[in-house]
């Protein structure tokens, strides 16, 4: 028998004999002449129905039970589906307590309550749409940047670079045992941490090749527990050599979003459709998926809104709202003010560009603007969860690298990073994308928990 996955049986133009299809069954129903099943094998939402005799019921044929189905793949009567696989053997794989399995058959169960069993709730429907969308966009993403000419770069997730210079980074120690054994030093001769960004890893890279990128773990120790935060995330950074200006950067950043996302809408209707039906009905543009495709593209990825954080510190300040954090000049743009910004430019994407010089990091381009004294940094804004990218002209003159590092004390530690700058140094810039801040955006999630495959640092379980 010739297997097939779900997917390709529903998808199948023509019937066909001496099928096999594994999955685990959604739903069963017994009749007096007939007997139902639907399995899925998570390569599809739709579920596979199975038509049999009622003689190949037995009781470990159950919901969440694992099968094997070999039989003939026909065409269906109904007009909601296109093929269902007419069985000769049912093969129960592995047996499920139905009693104890928290999941039950035909519930839809709330995020809230899934979240209670992180080692089950990739066999709920949503989660499984979720992990479908996160595999094709994790896809689109690496083809966006290979059809574009850039080289992927394996940045280290262990390091001694604190990138963002936040401080909250999770230091590599030795075990007790291995610790009480070994002289009093560093593993590594030097502190180690878990990364925060591989920005500083491209930049080298950056020297030899002209476009590089990376997609991958990131670290953060900020004691945090809300809706917003993770300990474990993924991140998607790219630099670009040779270019003098922010808009370039800033056109990648349009373009990878825009990519993406139509990618994601072309390839996972059905998944995307589930979340604007059931998790995030009021997403915006207008439920997504009612209006065609074409429209909501030209709609949805509207990057028209550019502003400066000086235009966006006064927007913040002529506000009639009533913020926790009070807007001022030389401070960072909350979240509440990110989105009151989006909010005010008519929920589309905004750009805000030239942040203060004390606001930003040592690599950040110098503006040479004066009294004011800002920086050639970019954050992108958008509809429902604030920034998305940030992003910058990274300081390619020496002498005002080695001036600011001076400053900051950080002269000896980035002395490596001073010879970037002696050895063939071009203007070029770069930005940085959270993953899981993308797909909320896409879907409309309002918990960033529920985004991730393993929520191993929620307060919920530590699995």
């Amino acid at each position: 028998a010739v297997r097939l996955r779900v997917r390709e049986a529903l998808g199948a133009r023509e019937p066909a004999g001496e099928v096999k299809v594994q999955g685990w069954v959604r739903s069963v129903r017994s009749q007096k002449e007939v007997l139902f099943l639907h399995i899925n094998d998570g390569s599809s939402l739709e579920n596979l129905q199975v038509v049999a005799d009622p003689s190949l019921e037995n009781r470990d044929l159950t919901f969440g039970s694992a099968v094997e189905v070999q039989g003939k793949l026909v065409k269906s009567p109904h007009r909601m589906q296109n093929m269902e696989l007419k069985a000769e053997t049912i093969h129960v794989v592995g047996p499920c307590d139905t009693w104890s399995f928290p999941l039950k058959m035909r519930e839809r169960h709330p995020l809230e309550y899934v979240r209670q069993f992180p080692h089950l709730r990739c066999r709920n429907k949503t989660l499984g749409s979720l992990l479908r969308i996160r595999s094709e966009a994790t896809a689109a993403i690496h083809s966006f940047f290979q059809e574009n000419g850039y080289v992927h770069i394996h940045t280290p997730i262990i390091t001694s670079n604190d990138c963002e210079g936040a401080g909250e980074l999770f230091q590599i120690e030795m075990s007790n045992e291995a610790r009480e054994s070994a002289e009093k030093t560093h593993f590594f001769n030097v502190p180690a941490f878990l990364t925060v960004s591989g920005q500083l890893h491209l930049e080298v890279m950056a020297g030899a090749f002209t476009h590089v990128f990376t997609f991958g773990p990131t670290f953060r120790a900020e004691n945090s527990q809300s809706r917003r935060h993770l300990a474990e995330f993924y991140m998607v950074e790219a630099e670009l050599s040779f270019t003098e200006s922010l808009q370039d950067v800033m056109q990648v950043m349009e373009d990878l979003f825009k990519t993406a996302t139509n990618t994601v809408l072309s390839k996972c209707p059905c998944d995307v459709e589930l979340f604007h039906k059931y998790i995030a009905p009021a997403q915006k543009p207008e439920n997504f998926l009612v209006i065609p495709f074409i429209v909501i593209l030209k709609r949805f990825f509207f990057f028209s809104c550019r502003i400066s954080y000086n235009e966006a510190v006064e927007i913040l300040k002529q506000a009639s709202q009533t913020f926790t954090f009070k807007p001022e000049w030389g401070c960072d743009l909350q979240t509440e003010h990110e989105k009151y910004l989006v909010k005010h430019c008519g929920e589309v994407p905004v750009f805000v560009i030239n942040y203060p010089y004390n606001l930003k990091p040592f690599y950040m381009r110098d503006n040479e603007d004066g009294p004011q004294h800002t920086v050639a940094a970019v954050d992108l804004l958008v509809p429902g969860i604030g920034e998305l990218c940030g992003g910058s002209l990274r300081e390619e003159r020496l002498p005002f690298l080695e001036s600011r590092l001076q400053r900051l004390g950080l002269a000896d530690a980035y002395q490596w990073y001073l010879d970037l700058r002696k050895f063939g140094s071009v203007p070029h810039g770069g930005f940085g994308m959270g993953f899981e801040r993308y797909l909320q955006c896409i879907l409309g999630v309002d918990n960033i928990k529920d985004v991730i495959p393993f929520p191993r640092f929620s307060h919920s379980c530590l699995l």
